[in-house]
């Protein structure tokens, strides 16, 4: 029950009333009969004890009241902290029940359907979305409720006025104390103008080989770099890699399509590109790239892709165990230059045991060994072309 300051207040007076007028029967400021006189000693030391214990009590009372009123400003503090961070976030936030109606909104999500806060409340997720992909979104709802996780989907969304936008979707289930489904938490991405910029960029990479000279190389032979030259890969797959001091060859890159390289990205002394494939190279002068900042915004995201994949390589060179490293670099083997086959995935270079060596900073030899060691273990097998086939099940 809610106790407020008044009725406290009132209690504290009526309290002290009492212990005055007991310390005015005690101290015999009050004249009684003879008769009442004679049981009055023991009924005041009883009724004193009574009103300096109630008396403390109220003093406990005030202070817990006092302790509760700052509590709840302080919680309320935090609520309205949280309901700001909430309602001003830069992406569209929504919270709904288990059916997809919507419970709260923030003002970001108002402005990407164009409809204000207030009307969105009681509105279905669904309705936001076009007809296509609706049994998309209700199938990432049922798994929701059974708290089954997802990724990030991508689904065609509608304004109140008519527009459309491309948006992605994240959701998290909301569980109670008891690790129950009560609701569901989405953030809501516009992801049109994101989806423009990269249409315009993959208008821009075949724009490379335009009014450029196409260089064609056959497998296994080796490309000269040229100085002043970003060499892009318009197909095919080529190896770059180079010499320690013993001779053997270390693995320092795998330029695939669409994708660069050249001498002027490295600092290696002995830096060698083979053709791992038949491939098509366009080369792009460095003073043009300087010259052009349309052409630099296509270039830069390729160089970043580079250092990317040697950041990686690194990792995996780092790893203490030769089995951990030979594991992980046909984990990055199976995500870049992998095809999906009944079985697993096949990775669509056919390497040499000496070529993984050099990946793996070992020997040909434990590379043989640990083939079939994860072959025994059925973690990978080998078409008839000898191409490795990691199985996705394991």
């Amino acid at each position: 029950m809610d106790i407020n300051q008044t009725d406290i207040e009132k209690f504290v007076y009526r309290t002290e009333r009492m212990y005055q007028r007991w310390s005015d029967l005690l101290h015999g400021s009050v004249s009684l009969s003879p008769s009442k006189a004679e049981v009055l000693p023991q009924a005041l030391m009883e009724l004193g004890s009574a009103s300096q214990t109630l008396q403390l009590a109220t003093e406990e009372l005030c202070q817990q009241n006092q302790e509760l009123a700052e509590a709840r400003n302080l919680l309320e503090t935090e609520r309205q902290r949280y309901k700001d961070l909430f309602d001003f976030a830069p992406d569209a936030y929504l919270v709904t029940d288990l059916d997809g109606k919507i419970q709260e909104a923030n003002r970001a999500c108002s402005e990407v359907f164009g409809i204000s806060q207030q009307n969105l409340m009681g509105k279905l997720i669904v309705n936001f979305v076009t007809l296509d992909d609706r049994h998309k979104l209700r199938c990432q709802i049922a798994k929701l409720s059974k708290m089954e996780k997802i990724g990030e989907i991508i689904i065609f969304c509608k304004k109140r006025e008519g527009g459309f936008f491309n948006a992605a979707l994240t959701a998290t289930s909301i569980c109670n104390r008891q690790g129950i489904v009560t609701g569901l938490r989405w953030l809501i991405r516009d992801i049109t103008e994101q989806q423009r910029i990269e249409s315009t960029q993959q208008s821009c990479d075949l724009d490379l080989s335009k009014n450029r000279p196409l260089h064609k190389y056959c497998k296994r032979e080796v490309v000269p770099l040229g100085n002043d030259i970003i060499w892009y890969v318009k197909s095919g797959i080529v190896k770059l890699s180079s010499l320690c001091e013993a001779g053997t060859e270390i693995l320092l890159g795998l330029v695939r399509e669409g994708m660069v390289f050249g001498a002027s990205l490295t600092t290696q002394q002995i830096y060698q590109v083979t053709a791992i494939s038949d491939v098509e190279l366009v080369p792009v002068m460095q003073t043009e790239i300087t010259a052009s900042p349309a052409l630099s915004h296509v270039i830069l995201p390729k160089i970043k892709q580079r250092l990317q994949q040697t950041e990686y390589f690194l990792a995996i060179a780092g790893r203490l165990k030769v089995e951990d490293r030979f594991w992980n670099l046909l984990q990055y083997l199976k995500q870049d230059f992998g095809q999906h086959t009944p079985i697993g995935t096949r990775i669509n270079i056919r390497f040499t045991h000496e070529e993984l060596a050099g990946a793996c900073c070992t020997t040909r030899v434990t590379i043989t060994r640990l083939v079939q060691y994860f072959q025994q273990r059925k973690l990978i097998s080998l078409d008839n072309r000898r191409h490795i086939i990691i199985h996705d099940d394991l």
